[in-house]
């Protein structure tokens, strides 16, 4: 808890949003309030189940179909989709999917001014924030504006029910990570503190039941209320070394979003405790464990997912150049990067080793 003797400043966001089970039969009345009668639907490629169960749900306010966002959101993939929208003339977008749906609403939205309702069914956490990562010639570039915002957000935990256990288990961590940085960022304040915790609680408890029974509809619940809650932390705070560290190695070396966030978590955690204990007592309380890089390896270790830089392609050979381009635009951090310390802390992550204390 503060002490009375701390001032801090906490900046809300004007946002809609519906949380529960079966919400998304409210689409239609959604849509409508936004004014849409003519709306554009985006999503990933082999999205076709879930765009069918949303535009039966939009009483015919979806006019098109878009199945064109991609990993990390392209600037091309962006352009593609503008043609599209302009060709149509829509009033508004849909989002329907993970961070790629929710970031190509977003891009669009920043163009044309359109409202952006999302209906995320994964836990990455984007549509709560007005950030957004582009990448332009291999570089991952990030903006923050409040024109980023979904207007509205769709949460229904039905839709979660069929998104495979490893990529679940992938998506919660990296949300879990949301909540982790919001602990120690520079601007953290009482209720950012209150809700990076309490989502590191909810997604430390669901992510493993979720593995055991991905239909567990009770861990289901707990793991899409973590990632509101982290996801609302990432849009309140600043991000530390372990996002830039990310968004490098996606960026501009093409690993996938969410199995990249799982590996490099621990590690990361570990080079910031001796800098960070106010935030790594909250970590511990929340996990459970007074070790939470331990705990948090540990907990990768029986997810099911990808466990080292090394399953995802990464070369080795190319770990100091990682370092090299994230030192070029540095986040803020509570221990200074070190090159030498980060390129040994990217080792560590690239074999799968248990992270250094």
């Amino acid at each position: 808890m503060a002490s009375g003797s701390e001032n801090f400043i906490h900046v809300g966001r004007a946002q809609r949003v519906s949380f529960g089970g079966g919400t998304l039969a409210m689409l239609d009345s959604e849509l409508e309030r936004l004014g849409s009668r003519h709306a554009l639907l985006l999503t990933t490629g082999g999205q076709g189940d879930l765009a069918s169960r949303v535009i039966a749900a939009s009483g015919g306010r979806i006019a098109r179909w878009h199945a064109g966002a991609r990993m990390h959101t392209p600037v091309s993939a962006t352009e593609a989709a503008l043609a599209e929208l302009r060709a149509l003339q829509a009033d508004a977008l849909v989002s329907a999917g993970g961070g790629s749906a929710t970031g190509l609403g977003k891009a669009l939205a920043l163009r044309t001014g359109l409202p952006h309702l999302s209906i995320p069914t994964t836990y990455a956490g984007s549509e709560m924030t007005p950030i957004l990562g582009e990448t332009v010639d291999g570089r991952k570039t990030t903006m923050r504006d409040p024109a980023l915002l979904p207007a509205t957000v769709i949460y229904d935990v039905e839709l979660t029910l069929d998104l495979p256990a490893a990529l679940s288990a992938a998506s919660g961590m990296n949300a879990m990570a949301h909540a982790v940085e919001a602990l120690y960022a520079r601007d953290a304040n009482p209720l950012t503190d209150l809700m990076a915790e309490e989502a590191a609680r909810a997604l430390a408890a669901a992510l493993p039941a979720i593995v055991i029974d991905p239909r567990d509809r009770e861990a289901r619940w707990r793991a899409l209320y973590g990632a509101w809650l982290a996801g609302t932390c990432l849009g309140t705070v600043g991000m530390a070394l372990h996002h830039k560290l990310c968004h490098v190695l996606g960026g501009s070396f093409d690993l996938p979003h969410a199995q990249t966030h799982c590996i490099v978590l621990p590690y990361v955690v570990a080079y910031n405790a001796p800098a960070a204990r106010p935030a790594m007592a909250r970590l511990a309380r929340a996990l459970g464990d007074p070790d939470p890089a331990m705990a948090l390896w540990a907990m990768v270790q029986r997810l099911g997912v990808p466990r080292a830089l090394g399953e995802l392609g990464m070369p080795a050979s190319a770990l100091e150049e990682v370092v090299r381009i994230a030192d070029q635009n540095a986040y803020w951090n509570p221990r200074p990067a070190d090159p030498a310390a980060l390129t040994v802390l990217l080792r560590r992550a690239h074999e799968g080793s248990p992270p250094a204390s």
